[in-house]
């Protein structure tokens, strides 16, 4: 059955393989971007009708709110939901600037609390499933992500505690935990050496992050667990 799906952080990265493999399921997306430009260049570029790019910054309160109103208003009730919008500022903790470690905790954290509460006024009603990006070393722990690592520990935490909130209301609450994936948060990373660190021998595509995605979006009896999509990187950590 064909759902609205919103997908935050939607125009690239792994955002944008959710947004395309729902879209190619048959799914209406309305895909979200603090790049204007690149949201709405990415949801024409979907298959499919009617989809649709917006700009929003996910740690801003009233960006969220008025992108749900938007939402509401054009396009009906949300059926899914997938927070892929991440930022990162690594750096040793006694190297870290105060406001770079706001902005990562208020990206990563604060503002998927922010697009889950957003989401589940309009959940409520009918059901519905969310899917959280959070990362192996929020699972495991890294030296010289103290911060990021925080924000993703976090966001699993989050993801346990809402989805036994909302079970009651047929919403499932899940979190995928990609490990190195070629997206732009990965491109300075010396590719070779770290991926001997990944048993499997190779970073993920982020289609293949999107496919995990996707399985616990359609899974009607999965929530409040976290899957990792690393290569079997955590082994190694």
């Amino acid at each position: 059955m064909s759902r609205l799906a919103v997908v935050f952080g939607g125009s690239r990265g792994i955002g944008r393989a959710v947004s395309q493999l729902l879209a190619q399921r048959g799914h209406r997306v309305v895909l979200l971007s603090r790049n204007k430009e690149a949201a709405r260049a990415t949801a024409e570029s979907l298959p499919g009708e009617k989809h649709l790019g917006l700009s929003c910054d996910v740690s801003k309160e009233e960006d969220v709110q008025r992108a749900f109103e938007t939402i509401s208003k054009n396009c009906g009730t949300v059926g899914y939901l997938v927070n892929a919008a991440g930022i990162n500022r690594d750096a040793l903790l006694l190297r870290s600037k105060s406001e770079d470690m706001l902005s990562v905790l208020q990206t990563n954290l604060l503002g998927s609390m922010l697009t889950c509460r957003g989401a589940l006024r309009s959940m409520l009603s009918h059901g519905g499933a969310i899917v959280n990006i959070g990362s192996v070393v929020g699972v495991k722990g890294n030296s010289g992500q103290c911060v990021y690592s925080a924000s993703k520990a976090g966001l699993e935490g989050f993801t346990r505690s809402l989805a036994k909130e909302v079970a009651t209301r047929n919403i499932r609450v899940n979190l995928v935990a990609p490990g190195f994936i070629l997206t732009d948060m990965t491109a300075a990373l010396e590719k070779e050496e770290a991926a001997r660190r990944i048993p499997l021998g190779r970073f993920g595509e982020p289609a293949e992050a999107a496919q995990a995605v996707l399985f616990l979006l359609e899974s009607p009896y999965i929530t409040g667990q976290v899957l990792l999509v690393d290569g079997g990187l955590r082994l190694a950590l």
